[in-house]
């Protein structure tokens, strides 16, 4: 009989080269890193749950919370690695995601490369029917013509199908009846509503994102269930949770409906632990910096919140340019995400430049110093070379790392095609990496507009802690933290994630000709379906409803956020709605229009289990710093050349103790590397505080 622990709660985070696992049990939290299985994915998942599980004591069926974050579906999309999928659209339609917005996304290159539809021309239907903007039948749907193309997608073996039709958000009904017909006539056939995936106007980003969830489903969902079968029979009794890119979390259930709410599922977690981070240290402005081992994910956070989006571009065919990706309309986390982690390629290309990522060696081969069969140079290899890795510790000493593969990696794919040794072809990858992260942080500050000089980061990830001291340097941030855990840091957030769905539903409504019941009646709906959703992850949690709206003056392309009453609509409150959004705008734009018409284009209903905010830190006592375990010879690059660093054991460093640097401290999950720019000590909650040192005069 395994000793039982209260609560007992389990994460998983799957990425493209690890995947972490965390394990709290009462107040023991134990952490493992394990690679990447991408081919049946359930069985690194298993593999990381039992060895935390027997190291704890504990049995599967002891776990009374599992939440799961994964990239699987965003890895799908990118590599095209989807399920076969048609599209039906109505008549006239076809080319929708084609034709797109009509926008370029750099309208000065001649060879400018759009994405590649996930549907290619042929495998897209259309049928004769027809909803105007209000949702009134223009034209009955053609069931003749919808039972034609049934029998045409069982010849074609299409395995999923994406229905987009017209003015669906106003009335889904000709939808639902396809939906139906092809339950009856293609029964093995995955089918995706885009008035269920994304009821929202704008035809081009709701096509694109029923598309998505259809191309992904059932690949999530045949994994999913295969995880939820194989853990059951581990004696798993509690339901599977998902991070979703919204950063709450779903049943999986519904994660299996509606996989593309998932595509950011990982770095979501990522965004809340930074945003509890900040909380407890009353830090209101912050850089949120998590390096995996495929991608670096970049984030602002203020006052403890994330900074949200309703659209997300995945596979972008120009990095950081809006217009070049898919889009998916989905409640979402806002961060940019590079290909920029420890597995992530390095090249020189014609012109004789050093160019690192998008690719990744991933897990399997992996870098060349795993010795799995990987030969091309990559950034861990370059972080071995470099020296900010010891190759005994690392991943706890479970991986075994090779340091002469790695240089003879960076000679034969860097070094010999420059006329440089190994050491300098590893500084040169990382100095290009690092650029590449602070380049894609200070594209996004610009976009938000904020002075990202004057806000703290926060690094976790397996490979942030190594390159957070140069990125700062960069960047000119003068403070760092290095939360606990930092390496799992993402299936740390899982953890802290509230059970919630939110609903965006386009009903198009001017104030000044306020339609009271049909708004009621529009929200009453959207607060039972996403109540159901929330209460489905939210277990015996209580389950609270937000709501709001999105509207702009009559006219505008852009909407603005703004709040609603916690009650029925009266009809007064069309006065306090422009009230509202003339704060809110003005808020936002320093003036707002007097008496101008204003619209409301889309109504929120947000369902969500209330959160608790972390408790504030005290002070930690002063105390002296442990005697350091050894040394290592590491490249300082801001001082252009190696120095002899001493090493310390990261659970030696007690809060309150300081250190002044450069050093390296060492954990099982990571390595921090402490450059000569700052010093580092040790705070109330357990977290690296780097603090950058004054500037000689």
């Amino acid at each position: 009989m395994s000793k039982k622990y209260r609560p007992v709660r389990l994460a998983v985070d799957i990425g493209g080269t690890f995947t972490d696992i965390v394990l709290l049990a009462g107040e023991q939290r134990l952490v493992a890193k394990v690679l990447t299985t991408p081919r049946e994915p359930e069985v690194a998942v298993i593999e990381g749950a039992r060895s935390a599980l027997a190291e704890a004591r504990l049995a599967f069926r002891d776990i009374e919370l599992f939440v799961h974050g994964t990239t699987l579906a965003t890895n799908a999309i990118i590599e095209r690695k989807g399920a076969r999928t048609a599209l039906i659209a109505t008549d006239g339609f076809r080319d929708v995601i084609e034709i797109a917005d009509e926008g370029r996304f750099d309208q000065y290159d001649i060879n400018i490369v759009k994405p590649q539809p996930l549907v290619p021309r042929e495998l897209r239907f259309t049928v004769p029917e027809r909803m105007d903007v209000h949702g009134a039948v223009r034209r009955p749907l053609d069931e003749a013509a919808v039972s034609t193309i049934a029998r045409r997608l069982g010849e074609l073996r299409i395995e999923a199908v994406a229905v987009a039709l017209i003015h669906a958000y106003a009335n889904g009904a000709h939808e639902v009846r396809i939906g139906e017909m092809l339950a009856e006539r293609c029964p093995g056939i995955s089918v995706t509503l885009s008035s269920q995936a994304c009821p929202e106007a704008r035809e081009y980003e709701r096509t694109s994102t029923a598309i998505a969830n259809a191309y992904v489903q059932p690949l999530m969902a045949g994994y999913l269930r295969r995880l939820e079968r194989e853990m059951g029979k581990l004696g798993l009794a509690s339901p599977i949770h998902l991070m979703t890119s919204g950063g709450s979390l779903a049943s999986l259930d519904t994660a299996a409906r509606f996989p593309v709410r998932l595509v950011e599922s990982g770095p979501a977690g990522g965004a809340i632990l930074a945003g509890r981070i900040a909380l407890e240290r009353e830090e209101r402005r912050i850089l949120s910096f998590d390096m995996g081992g495929t991608t670096a994910k970049i984030c602002l956070i203020d006052d403890g919140q994330p900074l949200k989006a309703r659209v997300f571009e995945v596979d972008r065919q120009s990095r950081f340019k809006k217009g070049s990706g898919t889009p998916v309309r989905i409640p979402i986390i806002e961060m940019v995400e590079i290909g920029a982690g420890g597995g992530s390629i390095a090249r020189v290309d014609s012109l004789q430049r050093i160019l690192v990522g998008p690719d990744s060696a991933g897990a399997e081969p992996g870098p060349a110093c795993y010795g799995r069969g990987g030969s091309e140079p990559t950034v861990t290899d370059a972080d071995l070379v470099i020296g900010k890795i010891d190759p005994a510790r690392f991943a706890g000493g479970k991986i075994p790392i090779d340091p002469g593969r790695a240089e003879r990696a960076l000679g034969a794919g860097v070094g010999s095609q420059l006329a440089m040794g190994p050491e300098q072809g590893a500084v040169a990858v990382a100095e290009i990496v690092d650029e590449n992260m602070a380049n894609a942080a200070r594209v996004h500050a610009v976009e938000r507009g904020v002075a990202i000089r004057e806000r703290t980061m926060v690094a976790f990830g397996g490979a942030a802690p190594l390159h957070a001291s140069r990125l700062a340097e960069k960047l000119g941030i003068a403070r760092i933290i290095v939360p606990p855990d930092a390496g799992v840091g993402s299936a740390i957030g899982f953890l802290a994630a509230p059970a919630a769905y939110e609903i965006v539903r386009s009903q198009y409504m001017r104030l000044d000709a306020f339609d009271i019941n049909a708004a009621n009646a529009l929200i009453d709906a959207m607060r039972r379906e996403a109540g159901s959703h929330a209460s489905a992850a939210a277990g015996e949690r209580s389950v609270l409803v937000r709501r709001s709206c999105f509207m702009r003056y009559a006219g505008q392309g852009h909407e603005i956020s703004v709040a609603l009453p916690d009650r029925q609509l009266i009809p007064s409150d069309a006065a306090l709605l422009r009230e509202a959004f003339e704060r809110e705008y003005q808020r936002l734009f320093a003036r707002f229009i007097p008496n101008a018409l204003i619209e409301i284009m889309s109504w929120v209903v947000l369902a969500t289990t209330p959160t608790e905010p972390p408790a504030g830190l005290a002070a930690a006592p002063l105390r002296a710093a442990p005697a350091a375990i050894g040394e290592r010879s590491v490249f300082d690059a801001a001082l252009g050349k190696r120095i002899c660093v001493p090493v310390f054991e990261r659970r030696d460093l007690q809060p309150g103790s300081s250190i002044g640097g450069p050093v390296l401290i060492v954990e099982e999950g990571t390595s921090t590397f402490v450059s000569s720019s700052f010093d580092v000590g040790v705070d109330a909650g357990s977290a690296l505080v780097l603090t950058a040192k004054p500037a000689a005069n």
